[in-house]
């Protein structure tokens, strides 16, 4: 049977974990267990990364102590069960903030680690992974590992990135970055195809931290990539400026029947949203909250997607071929009909990643949402997959469900050496599936 209390946030696959156990004290986090065990944390993670069928599953929200926070140098250390809201309730009040974050506030530390999540300021901070002092590494042969860029080095690079399969990570300490404070700067302007998108990207990479565009999935041929950018800095202190952080954020009540987001809506949906405004660009402030995690504004949004869920898609193809295979996606996308109201355009800078399997690359990342009709979908997805496999991309593994073992093995050349690196007794529903074939 299903546990819904354990599901990845896409709903697909069914999580069925043969046993779940709760970690509270994290020198005993790693359980004697007849099965694999996997962390467990909030339950972010899109596919079958954070699954662990027929495993144990290992939940880590109960390791959710602050260690120490030094407010003149914005170091904090915590356990890794640890939400980024949580360590965003503690920091900006008093003037610091996250160095890298996704687009959702509700993510562990560990999570964070595990997946090596990037945000809309990679080009100029590069992945969550390079802000991470230290981690505290626990294996099932009972080592505890504390792993930095100097300190066991390799298995740092490892465990960044490394999808939770090195061992539990249970400790973190993370350098924070100063802000003045909780307001942004933004600027956003509507633009018509994918070269005006590359172009406002590039010109706005030298004086805006944050940069990212919504785009119309269902556009074509020379509106294709069509959408609206927005750029931002974190904005000067406000004075006593009324506060507008969301308090009890309203819940998706139910899930639907069938996907809300569907052949007979999703083209008015994107059409409307292009055209929301009679202006082309204008520039305001906004609260944090609503600038950086707007779907968090809806609690349990996922149920929109109905009972067989959603795959979300994420891929970057490098520069060279940008223009030409983010232009195939987007064509392949709306000739299926399919795709969401959620499509994403960001480029990616040369910052490195600091883990052997971290996601991002210089290149274009796009990522939007596909309801899960079956058959069609998954064959949309493997075509996809050709096209940025045919341009020497990647796709995100924090948020497939679907993706071939050879596939995989392309997008992460250092699989083989990463492997080294994982812990017999760790595994997950994700790893099981993409190294079926290895030799």
């Amino acid at each position: 049977m299903a546990d819904s209390a354990h599901a990845s946030w896409g709903r697909y696959p069914a999580s069925r974990p043969a046993a779940v156990t709760r970690a509270t004290d994290r020198h005993r986090a790693v359980p004697e267990a007849a099965t694999p065990v996997l962390a467990y944390g909030n339950g972010r993670s899109y596919g079958d990364s954070c699954l662990n069928n027929g495993g144990t599953l290992v939940e880590t929200r109960g390791l959710d102590r602050f260690i120490a926070f030094d407010p003149a140098t914005g170091v904090l250390d915590c356990e890794a069960g640890v939400l980024l809201a949580e360590i965003l309730a503690l920091a900006v009040p008093q003037g610091w903030f996250l160095p890298v974050t996704p687009g959702t506030q509700y993510v562990t530390v560990g999570g964070a680690i595990a997946n090596d999540v990037h945000g809309k300021n990679h080009h100029v901070a590069g992945t969550f992974g390079r802000h991470v002092h230290e981690l505290e590494l626990r294996r099932t042969d009972g080592d505890c590992l504390h792993c930095s860029r100097q300190l066991n080095a390799d298995w740092f690079a490892a465990t960044v990135g490394g999808l939770g399969l090195t061992g539990l990570v249970t400790r973190a300490r993370i350098g924070l970055r100063r802000i003045e404070g909780p307001y942004m700067d933004v600027d956003t302007r509507r633009f018509d195809d994918l070269d005006t998108f590359l172009k406002l990207s590039a010109a706005a990479d030298d004086d805006h931290e944050y940069t990212v565009a919504w785009t119309d999935c269902t556009a074509r041929g020379s509106a294709v990539g069509r959408g609206w950018f927005m750029q931002a800095n974190h904005k000067p202190a406000l004075g006593q400026k009324p506060d507008p952080r969301r308090r009890g954020a309203p819940a998706f009540p139910f899930t639907t029947p069938v996907s809300m987001i569907n052949r007979a809506t999703l083209r008015p949906l994107n059409t409307l949203y292009f055209h929301r405004r009679w202006r082309s660009a204008w520039r305001d402030t906004q609260h944090y909250q609503p600038y950086f995690y707007p779907l968090d504004g809806i609690r349990h949004w996922n149920r929109a997607y109905g009972p067989t869920g959603f795959l979300q898609y994420q891929c970057v193809v490098p520069h060279a071929d940008a223009r030409a295979s983010i232009t195939e996606l987007l064509e392949r996308i709306a000739a299926a009909g399919a795709g969401s109201f959620l499509s994403v355009l960001k480029v990616f800078g040369d910052v490195p990643s600091p883990g052997l399997m971290s996601f991002p690359r210089p290149g274009v990342t796009l990522a939007l949402d596909f309801p899960n009709r079956g058959r069609p979908t998954f064959e949309l997805l493997d075509a996809l997959d050709g096209v940025v496999m045919a341009a020497g991309g990647g796709v995100y593994p924090a948020k497939d469900a679907r993706m071939s073992g050879a596939a995989f093995r392309q997008y992460f050349p250092e699989w083989r050496h990463f492997s080294s690196y994982v812990d017999p007794g760790v595994s997950s529903s994700f790893w099981r599936r993409v190294m079926e074939e290895a030799q």
